[in-house]
């Protein structure tokens, strides 16, 4: 092509003649390093009266050694463009508040393009309202988690695949959610004599501490009352109950996000 740089590999120098006069070294633009010949602004057909004689041997182990050379640069070339997926940066954990959205990314190599799959706990995760996939620059994906819920806890894996492979890399999310009594305790009148059983929906993250009082005061348990307190709720029970323990039973609960209260009334008949 007019006005390109052809490069050759070659240990020799060639014949080269022009108008039957040899063309000495010294009338050529060309760079010897590292067995290379270079000549500069080469154009398709040599300048009339300038000949190469191809059926030279030497000529035609030159061209041979020209074609393999292209054949292995074009090789490495695409060898260094497309290959397996690799993580360059990889996610790191992150904390979701209670009602807000949460955001995992890593940056990738990958050619051809690769295919993006996130998943939580080895279930694979939809793009939608809830979680959307993000691409970002050429090489950077991205997990949106929104609306975040206690539910959402968990390791969140990002799978990267293309016709050469495929890698993977994971983080957790930890969900932050204030102490809170989701459903309180519902008054009741009661029989003397009877059981009574107090019952609480909880929630929070870090898990909250519980009480339960009576009358302002902590209720001091024993083997007639006590109260037990689960992963997502609380009971208080009042065996064999008495007029003395009609009142105004209080619970509370409280971590370092929040703290909720609610209470019930017990009558005794």
């Amino acid at each position: 092509m007019r006005g390109a740089t052809r490069q050759w590999h070659t240990g020799n120098r060639y014949p080269w003649s022009k108008q039957g006069q040899a063309l000495h070294l010294h009338s050529l633009s060309y760079t010897q390093k590292e067995d290379t010949f270079r000549m500069s602004k080469a154009k398709p057909t040599p300048p009339p009266g300038c000949q190469l004689d191809i059926n030279d041997p030497q000529v035609q182990e030159a061209a041979i050694r020209i074609q393999a050379s292209f054949r292995g640069h074009r090789s490495r070339q695409q060898l260094r463009e497309q290959g397996p997926p690799k993580v360059l940066q990889e996610l790191k954990d992150v904390v979701l508040l209670e009602g807000s959205a949460a955001k995992l990314e890593c940056r990738v190599s990958a050619f051809p393009d690769p295919f993006i799959v996130w998943s939580r706990d080895g279930k694979e995760l939809k793009d939608g309202p809830k979680y959307r996939y993000i691409f970002e620059d050429p090489d950077v994906v991205a997990l949106v988690v929104r609306d975040g819920v206690l539910a959402d806890l968990g390791k969140y894996t990002v799978t990267i695949k293309n016709p050469f492979g495929q890698t993977s890399d994971s983080a957790n999310i930890k969900v932050e959610v204030p102490g809170k009594i989701v459903k309180g305790p519902e008054s009741v009148k009661a029989k003397k004599g009877t059981t009574v059983v107090l019952k609480a929906e909880i929630n929070g993250e870090p898990a909250p501490d519980v009480g339960w009082l009576k009358d302002g005061e902590d209720i001091e348990e024993d083997d007639r009352v006590f109260y037990d307190i689960g992963d997502t709720n609380t009971t208080l029970t009042i065996k064999n109950i008495q007029p003395s323990d009609a009142g105004k039973y209080e619970i509370f609960v409280e971590n370092n996000l929040g703290v909720d209260q609610s209470f019930a009334r017990v009558d005794v008949q």
